[in-house]
């Protein structure tokens, strides 16, 4: 199966246009009906449903998407990491949820590549089930989640404990003193559901059902600037929300009547590439 016809396929699969999807890739429109043309009598199905308005993808067409992401994505990265083979002594491929790259690996990767100019790290951001999928595919050699992976081809085991707190903007004095669970009902709180399961659901069980938050974004680092200067408030890791309080920027305001769970992250990687990784981060 021509790799390709794969990425013609899946960038067709976006842009639903063979016009669109032409000119993006720089070819001859006949050249894209012919690649996805061979790319269907290869494996047998229709890919996609045409008609003189639409381009859009068939029962088939979907499940075949989720294929094809993996094959492209593990080919970029095997040729990435062959091309490199002569150039770096050591290769090593990180996955991180953004708020555990926040506020404990960050400093860390950057002391590690300052200090080992000739090792290669590739690092990616996502969401825990995601990033242990690619470590499962080989796309990926070590991960920092918030689920933990027990296989025999793994290594897993608990890397941070990180507490939970509320936060607003330090010149917001209304609930300085504290908080009871009543009053954050009020307030106008916004929503960082970062994946952490059993953390993540916490929150959400503060709020009535299908409660309808003035801000929800996934990526907890990318809440913090909503917060700053504002009269709104949000919980978050307390190492990620450290360096804006030490420079008075957010405050943690206490809980009256709330316990919040901690939040317990894992490294897992591929016990292949153990001593490299464990040297790095010092398990």
């Amino acid at each position: 199966m021509d790799i390709e016809d794969l990425r013609t396929f899946l960038t067709l699969a976006g842009t639903k246009s063979f016009t669109r999807t032409a000119n993006q890739i720089f070819v001859a429109q006949s050249t894209i009906t012919n690649r996805i043309n061979e790319l269907e009598k290869e494996i047998g199905v229709r890919l996609f449903s045409r008609t003189n308005r639409s381009v859009t993808l068939t029962p088939e067409g979907e499940h075949f998407r989720i294929y094809a992401e993996k094959v492209v994505k593990l080919t970029d990265s095997s040729l990435t990491e062959l091309s490199s083979l002569h150039k770096y002594k050591n290769q090593l491929r990180i996955g991180a949820a953004d708020s555990i790259y926040e506020s404990h690996l960050a400093p860390i990767i950057r002391r590690y590549q300052q200090n080992n100019p000739n090792d290669s790290l590739k690092i990616s951001i996502g969401l825990s089930a995601h990033l242990l999928e690619q470590l499962q595919n080989d796309i990926l050699d070590v991960v920092f989640t918030y689920l933990p992976l027990n296989k025999a081809n793994y290594h897993c085991e608990l890397y941070r404990r990180d507490a939970l707190v509320l936060v607003t903007d330090i010149k917001n004095r209304r609930y300085k003193k504290g908080i009871t669970h009543k009053e954050l009902l009020q307030v106008n709180y916004f929503m960082c559901n970062f994946a952490l399961q059993d953390v993540g659901q916490y929150i959400r069980h503060l709020f009535p059902q299908y409660h309808q938050f003035a801000l929800e974004i996934d990526d907890c680092s990318k809440i913090i600037p909503f917060l700053i200067n504002s009269d709104s408030y949000a919980f978050l890791p307390r190492n990620m929300a450290a360096p804006f309080i030490t420079d008075k920027k957010l405050q943690i305001i206490p809980l009256l009547d709330l316990q919040t769970p901690m939040i317990n992250s894992y490294i897992i990687g591929n016990k292949s590439k153990k001593g490299l990784w464990e040297n790095i981060f010092k398990i």
